[in-house]
């Protein structure tokens, strides 16, 4: 990485199409530990992180440069507005709980507003959402020609 690059910039579709996964599982495994509201702030964290590298890889495999999805910060619903004009169709339902997740701040009161967690969309919903993501995302990544370097091995 050079000097003023951004991590990831020079990443392919490929390593974070694998970097996404590996967030969702880890979002998987620690579902499986909800004790309380609180106990399920890191899960949350990484399906929110693996939902916006999902979209990422999407944007990028339609085109879009890297400093333009940079420009989105962590704000989803620009993220998919931007991947709808590039052709992702995702259900409307989770296309709504991605715009319901920028309107209410979820990756911020996720990480800092523990009184928040009140106002976060249901756990499962989330999941749902990623779920999703990882599907659609994946399978147009993996049913690019030539490219078999995303297996899930």
């Amino acid at each position: 990485m050079g000097e003023g690059a951004y991590p990831g910039e020079g990443a392919d579709t490929a390593q974070i199409i694998r970097l996404a996964s590996e967030y969702r599982e880890a979002a998987h495994s620690l579902l499986a530990r909800k004790l309380n509201g609180l106990s399920l702030a890191p899960c949350r964290l990484v399906a929110v992180h693996a939902i916006e590298l999902y979209l990422n890889v999407f944007l990028r495999e339609a085109g879009v440069h890297a400093a333009e999805i940079r420009g989105f910060q962590h704000d989803l619903s620009k993220r998919v507005e931007r991947a709808k004009k590039s052709g992702l169709v995702l259900r409307k339902r989770t296309q709504q709980h991605l715009e319901q997740m920028t309107s209410a701040r979820e990756y911020v009161v996720t990480r800092y507003g523990p009184e928040m967690t009140n106002t976060l969309s249901q756990v499962n919903r989330l999941m749902a959402t990623l779920d999703e993501l990882d599907k659609r995302i994946s399978s147009l990544v993996r049913s690019k020609p030539g490219d078999g370097s995303t297996s899930k091995n």
